[in-house]
C-alpha cells in the first residue's frame, strides 16, 4: 500500500497537469454523443482503466454518456496490476475508489506468474488484453473500451511507418475490431490527450502518473521524442493522421479486390485444410496475390491470430512466400513453403493446398518459417 504522501503525489500532480493543459474541455453532449454511438446496441461494456488522464477522462465521458440514455448498457470497471512496480496495487484501489463514486463496479485483475526479463512492455500489453477480454466474457460483457487517442494513434503509424509496414499498418488502429469474440473498441481515437486531460480538469478529477511513460528503455518513450523532432521537420501528429487515413482507404480498397478475387476461386475448405485452382491468379498483381493467399493462411497457421485479431503474419515473410509461389505459378512449377503453421503446397496443375502442419512439426517450422522450393 502507498503511503498517504505518496499516494497524495500521484493523485494530486494529476491534477496539477490538468489544470496546466492549455487546451479547455470540449466534449460537448453532442460530441460525447457521437464518439460512443457505435455503442447504441451494445449489452454491457467492460472500461479498461489503468488510472491515466487518457481512461480517467474514458470512464468519466462514459459514465456522463450513459446518465443520458434511457435503456443505456451496462458499464463495468477494471484495472490491470502487472506486479511490475510496488504501488501499482495502491493504484489500482484507487481507480475502483472512482468508479465506485460515478455507480460502476470495479474488478482489479493480477498478471500472476514470473515475469520476463526482455520485451517486457510487449509481453505486458498482451498479458493486459489476456486478462481483459477473460473477465468481459466472464461477466458477459460484449464491448472492451480502451482509452487510445489521437497522440497514440499518430505514435502507432510512426511506429510502423519506421518498420515498413504495409498500407494496413499504416492505417494505425482501428476504431472498433473482432478480438476473442468480443468487440474491441477504441472511441477517443479522434480526441487528442490534452482534450483529455481538459476534461479530467473541468470535471476536478485526478488522475495518476506512471513514471514508466518517461523511460527512455521503453521504444515508445523513445518514440515521442522523436515525434517532437520530426514535427519540426513537418512530420506532425496531423501529417501522421492524414497518413492514416489515406493508407487506411487504400487498404479498404485492396482488401476488397482481394475478397472478390478469392471468391471467384473454385475452393474447397474442411478442417485443417484449403484446396483450389489458382490459375487465375498468376496475372493479378503481386499485392493482390499476397493478400488472398493470407486470407486462406491466417485460419490455417495459429489458431489465435484469427481469434486476437491483432497478430497478423510477418510481412516480409508473406512477401517472399508470396513472389516465390507466383512466379512458380506463372512457370507451372510445382512450389512448397512453410508460413506461420501452416504448410502449402502447389502443383504443376496450378491446384494450392494449405494445411494446418501437424503438431510435431510446428516447433521447427515457426522459429524458421522459411521456404522450401522443389
Amino acid at each position: 500500500m502507498l503511503s498517504a504522501v505518496k499516494e497524495k503525489r500521484l493523485v494530486e500532480s494529476g491534477v496539477d497537469a490538468a489544470k496546466d493543459s492549455p487546451e479547455r474541455e470540449s466534449f460537448s453532449p453532442d460530441r460525447i454523443a457521437q464518439l460512443f454511438q457505435p455503442w447504441a446496441r451494445a449489452q454491457k461494456i467492460l472500461l479498461a482503466v489503468s488510472g491515466g488522464p487518457d481512461s480517467v477522462a474514458l470512464m468519466l465521458l462514459a459514465a456522463e454518456w450513459r446518465r443520458g440514455k434511457t435503456a443505456p448498457p451496462l458499464l463495468h470497471v477494471a484495472t490491470v496490476d502487472h506486479g511490475l512496480r510496488p504501488e501499482a496495487r495502491a493504484e489500482a484501489e484507487k481507480v475502483a475508489e472512482w468508479a465506485h463514486r460515478l455507480g460502476l463496479s470495479h474488478d482489479i485483475l493480477v498478471w500472476t506468474g514470473d515475469k520476463p526479463k526482455s520485451r517486457i512492455q510487449e509481453l505486458a500489453r498482451q498479458a493486459r488484453y489476456d486478462l481483459l477480454f477473460a473477465h468481459a466474457a466472464r461477466i458477459g460483457a460484449d464491448v472492451v473500451a480502451t482509452a487510445h487517442h489521437a497522440d497514440d494513434q499518430a505514435e502507432t503509424i510512426l511506429f510502423r511507418l519506421l518498420r515498413g509496414s504495409g498500407p494496413g499498418g499504416l492505417a494505425g488502429m482501428a476504431a472498433s475490431r473482432k478480438r476473442l469474440g468480443l468487440i474491441h473498441a477504441r472511441p477517443l481515437l479522434q480526441c487528442s490527450k490534452t482534450e483529455l486531460i481538459a476534461c479530467c480538469a473541468a470535471k476536478a478529477h485526478p488522475f495518476l502518473t506512471d513514471p514508466s511513460n518517461r523511460d527512455p528503455a521503453y521504444a515508445r518513450t523513445r518514440m515521442r521524442a522523436l515525434s517532437g523532432l520530426l514535427a519540426k521537420e513537418g512530420l506532425s501528429r496531423e501529417s501522421l493522421l492524414r497518413l492514416g487515413r489515406r493508407a487506411a482507404r487504400a487498404e479498404a480498397a485492396l482488401a476488397a479486390r482481394a475478397a472478390a478475387v478469392a471468391a471467384n476461386l473454385a475452393a474447397a475448405r474442411e478442417a485443417g485444410l484449403y484446396r483450389a485452382d489458382i490459375s487465375s491468379l498468376a496475372r493479378e498483381p503481386e499485392e493482390i496475390f499476397l493478400r488472398v493467399l493470407a486470407r486462406e493462411i491466417v485460419p490455417l497457421a495459429d489458431p489465435l491470430r484469427d481469434a486476437l485479431g491483432d497478430r497478423p503474419l510477418r510481412l516480409e515473410r508473406l512477401e517472399a512466400l508470396a513472389l516465390a509461389m507466383q512466379n512458380a505459378l506463372r512457370a507451372s512449377a510445382p512450389f512448397s513453403g512453410t508460413l506461420g503453421g501452416a504448410a502449402l503446397k502447389l502443383g504443376r496443375d496450378h491446384v494450392l493446398t494449405i494445411r494446418t502442419e501437424k503438431p510435431r512439426r510446428r516447433g521447427a517450422a515457426a522459429r524458421q518459417e522459411k521456404l522450401c522450393e522443389r
